[in-house]
């Protein structure tokens, strides 16, 4: 194998743990077991939502925030679950682009406010980096305004 066929395939085989590693989160995502999905992350993580830095923390939608570790992810999911109807929930994954240890999963979420009633879609793009078979980065880049006024009360 020449140098640079062996170089190639540094990075080919780190997007094929990625992409495992991308596709394992998204089947436990989808079967909701916080835990489980918590297993897929780093000790610490770089985790960080595309949201008005004002508005992280509000009461009606305190799973948005940002996150540091592997027990936060899987808080966040346990939030997210309990905030939202169960059994009204899909999410549609349009592709996953994979580069070495980045992936970025693009798609939308259809979910519905447990507190208000109201569905609501998203769009999102996810941002992951995976190291040694562990998600060190969430970044999340979603329709935040779809998601405020779903849970937004009446004044």
């Amino acid at each position: 194998m020449s140098t640079a066929a062996a170089a190639a395939a540094v990075p080919a085989a780190a997007s094929e743990v990625t992409r495992a590693v991308v596709h394992e989160l998204l089947r436990r995502i989808g079967e909701g077991d916080a835990a489980g999905i918590a297993e897929m992350y780093a000790v610490r993580v770089d985790w960080k939502l595309d949201w008005p830095e004002a508005e992280h923390g509000r009461t009606a939608t305190p799973w948005i925030r940002h996150r540091a570790t592997r027990a936060d992810a899987a808080a966040h999911f346990r939030e997210l679950a309990e905030h939202h109807a169960a059994g009204e929930a899909a999410t549609e994954i349009e592709r996953i682009l994979v580069d070495g240890g980045e992936a970025v999963v693009l798609g939308e979420i259809r979910q519905t406010a447990r507190s208000t009633g109201r569905a609501y879609r998203a769009r999102f793009a996810l941002h992951l980096t995976v190291e040694d078979g562990l998600v060190t980065r969430h970044h999340v880049y979603e329709d935040s305004l779809a998601v405020a006024r779903a849970f937004e009360t009446e004044g």
